[in-house]
């Protein structure tokens, strides 16, 4: 399809109407899924989008095919679900996963029963594929307008409620001891996540629902931690999988449910390798950084300990012990030179690089110490583990390491340990 015909069939007032619904429920279904997400409810979530099947066909049973009889009985029947979740959660000696999925299951297997019935009669015209996948090219004006009314509903829910949502995800028994209904909030929040999963009923469908409240909260999570800043990525992510997810249903002419979760889920890939601080790169990058890191201060050390045995540091003795190439090796001492902790001409360390090197000897000889005298391990057993801790203990840890011990003046092996002051 070229770009002209793309952009005309997008200019029609249906898959504008279908864009904006799509819209909607991506910005209601990114900011809700943050607390689904962050709650560990992702089944429960599920479970309400398959569980709300038969309160759709009941409706239609009752009152034919309203928009707003579908909503009714839609919440009709994922509230029943959430009472029936946490009442066997609550009651029944099951785990909380096994009553999700009993519930969801049997209520999801009740709706595609009913809707093979009534779908065997004359006249009638109930497709099983439009709530299993949705069929947003479809969206109606009035369902247009639901979708509007519930979205704000939702999103001004959790501006009021924020505080209390907040300490009830994070701190539940500090919030009930604050006077907090917890359980109330989670009936309520359960409200919402039916709202929803009915708003997405007609763009998405009732299994790729799922997709649109784990998948962007789950990359807003990956991009930031307040939670307020992850509410608003996650709204954005879950607007912009749903607007490029249409674009490329209507270019590719496939369904636009299925392609607005694999948007998200592309999103969330790249996320997975890009992201700034959690992202694969940057913990890559990180990892790099703390073994050169390591690897200098393996140097410092090295070079102290022979200055002080010797007078002079054997760079090829300290090259071939730490496996280092003749590259590697002036890669690292022009380093600890700009750094100030080697001096320019030789190998001796300036009074910063003495220090560095007295505090890793003095963590490396607390630490063995204290696995000598604490966890019971031997001196041979103890020099590896302390070789690798060295690095990674805090002026706090080591001072509360040595206060524990009693301030030990030697280590097991008899060498001395460098005081605080050194």
């Amino acid at each position: 399809m070229s770009e002209a015909s793309l952009f005309e069939i997008l200019s029609e007032v249906w898959a504008l109407r279908a864009i904006v619904a799509s819209s909607m429920v991506g910005l209601m279904c990114g900011v809700l899924g943050c607390f689904i997400v962050l709650r560990n409810m992702s089944l429960v979530g599920d479970a309400l989008a398959h569980a709300i099947l038969p309160g759709v066909v009941v409706a239609y049973m009752i009152a034919g095919y309203s928009t707003l009889a579908f909503f009714s009985g839609a919440v009709a029947a994922g509230l029943l679900t959430a009472f029936g979740i946490t009442w066997i959660q609550q009651r029944v000696k099951t785990k909380n996963d096994a009553a999700v999925g009993i519930v969801f299951t049997s209520m999801f297997s009740l709706g595609v029963i009913l809707i093979s019935r009534i779908s065997r009669e004359d006249g009638v015209h109930l497709d099983l594929k439009d709530f299993l996948f949705g069929y947003a090219l479809g969206v109606s004006d009035t369902d247009l307008l639901l979708t509007a009314l519930v979205m704000v509903y939702v999103l001004l829910s959790v501006v009021v409620f924020y505080r209390y949502l907040f300490a009830a995800t994070f701190q539940s028994v500090v919030a009930e001891t604050m006077g907090i209904p917890v359980r109330l909030l989670h009936y309520f929040l359960m409200l919402l996540l039916s709202f929803a999963v009915v708003a997405s009923l007609q763009t998405v469908g009732v299994i790729l629902v799922v997709a649109m409240l784990i998948t962007p909260a789950a990359t807003a999570l990956l991009l930031a931690q307040r939670l307020q800043a992850v509410l608003v990525i996650a709204g954005f992510i879950g607007m912009l999988s749903a607007i490029v997810g249409m674009v490329v249903a209507v270019w590719l002419n496939t369904p636009p449910g299925p392609a607005m979760a694999l948007v998200a889920t592309g999103i969330y890939a790249l996320t997975v390798v890009f992201a700034p601080t959690r992202g694969m790169l940057a913990r890559a990058y990180f990892r790099y950084q703390r073994n050169q890191l390591t690897l200098r201060e393996d140097i410092l050390k090295r070079v102290y300990g022979q200055n002080q045995q010797l007078q002079q540091a054997d760079a090829q003795a300290i090259r071939s012990e730490l496996d280092l190439s003749d590259r590697q090796w002036q890669r690292q001492l022009t380093t600890l030179r700009g750094k100030g902790l080697l001096e320019k001409a030789d190998l001796n360390l300036t009074d910063g690089g003495k220090l560095l090197a007295l505090r890793l000897i003095r963590a490396h000889r607390l630490w063995e110490t204290y696995l000598n005298q604490e966890v019971g391990l031997t001196p041979d057993q103890i020099h590896e583990e302390a070789e690798r801790l060295e690095h990674l203990l805090t002026e706090e840890m080591l001072d509360r390491v040595d206060a524990e011990l009693g301030y030990p003046e030697t280590d097991p092996h008899g060498s001395v340990i460098p005081g605080k002051e050194v």
